[in-house]
């Protein structure tokens, strides 16, 4: 695990729908290879709650009901990938969402974050998850609002239904994953992220691998895909 967490990993960018799994195996791979994880929302929200110059423009742009543009979010994924600490690598949640945006983070990582002796080119990892099967997790979601214990009434229900193991209370639904609102979700998945998809496998460096399986068998997966991506280090 030390060599793990010392050597050049490079970046790390994880495609999947909502409910494959991307927030679960981002953490498996920060915990084993010492890297942050790049959260593009979260991102936002402490620049807009720190009030930097570009959290004020995008504060501005939120209240009139638009959406943040571009070249506004590449200014703060930016500053945010130029910290020390994504220097060995970093995983990238939430980004990039077009091929647009997968383009410019090309060409951003071709002169920036890391060594041009040292980098590594992004490894891609598409989660393969089956349409029935990603319902079930979905719709099966809840949450304790006390403990924040995460569970799933279809696949890991807890002991008493809808009550937490830990504490009894009541188990919370996201709004979002409602059950009249995912298909919606997932068509919006679909049609928004096939091209950087597309942008990667043309490529050759988009890796698919089938998120069908236990936590374990896609973690084991994952990490055999980035150790063969970079070997001994970039």
């Amino acid at each position: 695990m030390a060599n793990e967490t010392a050597r050049n990993i490079g970046p790390v960018i994880l495609l999947g729908p909502p409910g494959a799994g991307k927030g679960t195996q981002s953490k498996q791979i920060v915990d084993r290879y010492g890297i942050p994880q790049i959260s593009t929302g979260d991102l936002l929200r402490d620049n807009i709650a720190q009030g930097t110059a570009l959290g004020l423009q995008a504060r501005s742009i939120m209240a009139r009901g638009e959406l943040v543009p571009d070249e506004l979010m590449y200014g703060i994924v930016a500053t945010r990938l130029r910290e020390a600490d994504c220097k060995r690598g970093f995983v990238l949640d939430g980004f990039p969402r077009t091929s647009g945006q997968a383009g410019w983070l090309d060409a951003f990582l071709e002169t920036e974050v890391f060594d041009k002796s040292k980098k590594c080119p992004p490894v891609v990892i598409q989660l393969l998850v089956d349409y029935n099967q990603l319902l079930l997790r979905l719709t099966g979601r809840r949450s304790c609002p006390t403990c924040g214990r995460l569970y799933n009434i279809h696949l890991q229900p807890p002991l008493v239904n809808e009550s937490c193991d830990v504490d009894g209370s009541k188990l919370l639904i996201r709004e979002d994953d409602r059950e009249e609102l995912i298909s919606g979700r997932l068509n919006a998945y679909e049609q928004q992220t096939r091209r950087v998809a597309d942008y990667y496998r043309a490529q050759g460096r988009l890796v698919a691998i089938n998120a069908d399986r236990s936590v374990g068998e896609v973690t084991a997966h994952i990490f055999s895909v980035i150790d063969e991506h970079c070997p001994g280090g970039c």
